[in-house]
């Protein structure tokens, strides 16, 4: 019996550390996607407030100093997304070239659009 509750015991603090690691990295991916949220819409103001012309979708994070969020870039877009912010000419090089996985998007106005 004694056995038995010792082994019940370690596998629910098994169980319970499994699941905290899994709950730690859902944390983690979040607080990274709303830093990156954040500093696109941050990065595209600024460009605005420049005066650069967004109009044609530019890649705000490639080559930029700024942009300090690792495996995300930021690209402005049309919204409604046009056939032609789908073309992976138009996206960020660092996207292309695969140095990053997810992506924010912004229109124009600095509105977010999204991000995955």
């Amino acid at each position: 019996m004694r056995r038995t509750s010792g082994l019940i015991l370690v596998c629910l603090l098994v169980i319970g550390w499994c699941v905290s690691c899994g709950t730690g990295n859902a944390k983690e991916e979040r607080s990274t996607k709303d830093k990156a949220i954040s500093k696109c819409v941050d990065l595209c103001k600024e460009a605005k407030d420049k005066g650069q012309d967004l109009s044609n979708g530019p890649c705000l994070s490639d080559d930029n100093p700024k942009w300090d969020v690792a495996n995300w870039v930021c690209d402005v877009a049309h919204w409604p997304r046009q056939s032609v912010d789908n073309k992976p000419e138009n996206q960020c090089k660092e996207f292309r070239l695969g140095n990053a996985s997810h992506f924010v998007e912004v229109d124009p106005s600095c509105e977010f659009i999204r991000a995955m």
